[in-house]
């Protein structure tokens, strides 16, 4: 069984979440010890959440929902590899999720590092040199458009990173096109704790 919300419902249901959590207002739903039982034999989320690892960044927290609500798969800088794509085509294809949103927020320190690798040329060592060189194109598009402040790349790291799902995944491609989900690029603020969007692919 999969959730009967469209794309623009589900994308409803996350800013009314946004908005209470904003206002303080939170009302922490589907958090209770029956909702836990009975979600043991099945999940029907409304909304995947591929957001950056940062630990101010909880997605079930900020857009207050509760358990079997939303799928979360998350990585430093929001970066797609593998893994991230295969989660997302199971989101889709699998549990038919309504939405796909890609969630960056200001003051990212993976972006920031980015920036500061192309300014002065000096890599990072090990594997976080893998997250720069991911998000290094997005760094520089922003440099070309000057637009050189590290949250400017921060939402342009967004809308490259919803494109590319749409482009690399033919499970997310072909939901897209027939109206079954929706892609949309969402840049969080700290401070406010709003996610603003920025970007959307598909139907809303």
């Amino acid at each position: 069984m999969t959730t009967n919300l469209t794309p623009a419902l589900a994308w409803r249901r996350l800013r009314e979440g946004n908005e209470r959590f904003v206002k303080g207002q939170s009302s922490h739903p589907n958090q209770n010890a029956s909702h836990r039982s009975s979600l043991v034999e099945t999940q029907n989320p409304f909304a995947v959440i591929f957001g950056c690892s940062d630990s101010r960044l909880a997605a079930e927290i900020i857009f207050d929902v509760g358990l079997g609500d939303v799928f979360v798969v998350r990585t430093a800088g929001q970066v797609i590899d593998d893994a991230v794509l295969g989660s997302l085509e199971y989101s889709v294809g699998v549990l038919g999720v309504p939405l796909i949103v890609v969630l960056g927020h200001d003051s990212c320190g993976a972006v920031t590092a980015t920036k500061n690798a192309v300014e002065t040329g000096d890599m990072p060592a090990g594997f976080i040199r893998d997250l720069v060189e991911r998000i290094t194109p997005s760094v520089l598009t922003s440099l070309r458009n000057d637009q050189p402040e590290v949250n400017d790349m921060v939402v342009e790291h967004v809308k490259q990173t919803s494109q590319r799902l749409a482009d690399s995944s033919r499970v997310i491609s072909d939901a897209i096109e027939g109206g079954r989900t929706a892609v949309i690029g969402l840049s969080y603020r700290l401070a406010e704790g709003r996610a603003d969007l920025v970007s959307g692919i598909g139907e809303l």
